[in-house]
């Protein structure tokens, strides 16, 4: 099982924030990530940078660590543009790029750019949107000398992407997806899948029940998968972690946080092994934050956690 982190883009990149991409790459992660909103929750009324750029200069910062978004949501992304800035970040990173992406959800950023008053989308105009921009975003990686294609939400005329990813045959997509419609583009478009487990567990449910819904959803993975003809094998599965019981602070606060030693880590992500998950991501600290956790005890599991999880 590899290890990963989530550096959340809150730290100006000369006063903090290159050191911390280039810690995680000493610390030894596999990847780190950040999320690609405009704005999110409790962070909204503070600094909050655009990924792409941080992930541009995380780029040239690091020598070894992938790099990626968990998650990019249709909210404010058009394929073409996405697929524009990608592919030159797959380029200045030579190759170590990672889409995380998702179909993103209400309120924060999703609605920055409508009218005031104006409906947000509904569930179903959502997974709609989401679907055709995965079909298009998966064409304009990976077809670079031109795409032509007329949605009913995205469009492209004589699009060019040369040229093309540095990865082939482009650069992995990552999907968050718990539904069956989500799920199903994972199994189509995916190299990887992304849950964060069961929402609604998050403030009354247990440890025992969690890894109960998330191996519902693998099984449903799988389900999804045999009907593309697919090895549910093939895809690698990433745990964002922080959404489950255990992170919640009423459980922190009774000293039962997962980051507080490797141990304790070991003991959270062991279920998710024999479930057969291959990626862990673990939010780098935040003080005074729904991330705040012991900064030692996260470095120690970076550096013990993944081979105690082998």
């Amino acid at each position: 099982m590899r290890l990963s982190t989530v550096i959340l883009p809150t730290t100006p990149w000369l006063r903090g924030g290159r050191e911390k991409w280039q810690r995680a790459e000493e610390l030894g992660f596999h990847a780190a990530y950040t999320y690609d909103h405009l704005a999110w929750r409790t962070f909204r009324d503070g600094p909050w940078f655009g990924a792409i750029p941080t992930l541009t200069a995380a780029a040239t910062a690091t020598s070894t660590l992938r790099l990626g978004t968990l998650v990019t949501s249709p909210n404010f992304r058009h394929p073409v543009t996405l697929a524009k800035e990608l592919i030159s970040l797959d380029d200045i990173s030579g190759g170590r790029i990672t889409l995380g992406i998702g179909a993103g959800g209400n309120g924060f950023d999703a609605t920055t750019l409508k009218k005031p008053g104006e409906e947000q989308w509904t569930p179903k105009e959502r997974a709609d949107r989401f679907a055709e921009f995965v079909a298009l975003l998966d064409r304009l990686l990976s077809e670079p000398a031109e795409v032509t294609s007329e949605g009913a939400f995205y469009s492209a005329t004589e699009a060019r992407n040369l040229p093309g990813c540095v990865q082939s045959p482009r650069l992995p997509l990552a999907v968050a997806a718990t539904g069956p419609r989500g799920l199903r583009l994972a199994a189509r478009h995916g190299q990887a899948w992304v849950t964060t487990g069961d929402p609604k567990l998050y403030e009354a449910g247990t440890p025992e029940q969690s890894v109960e819904a998330v191996a519902a959803q693998v099984a449903k993975l799988g389900k999804a998968c045999a009907e593309q003809g697919r090895d549910v094998a093939e895809l690698d599965k990433i745990l964002l972690t922080g959404f489950t019981p255990e992170f919640n602070p009423d459980t922190y606060a009774a000293g039962a946080h997962p980051l507080r030693s490797v141990d304790a880590f070991v003991e959270f992500a062991r279920p998710y092994a024999e479930l057969g998950f291959t990626e862990l991501v673990v939010h780098m600290p935040i003080a005074d934050s729904v991330f705040a956790a012991d900064e030692q005890g996260y470095e120690q599991i970076a550096r013990e956690a993944a081979a105690r999880l082998a």
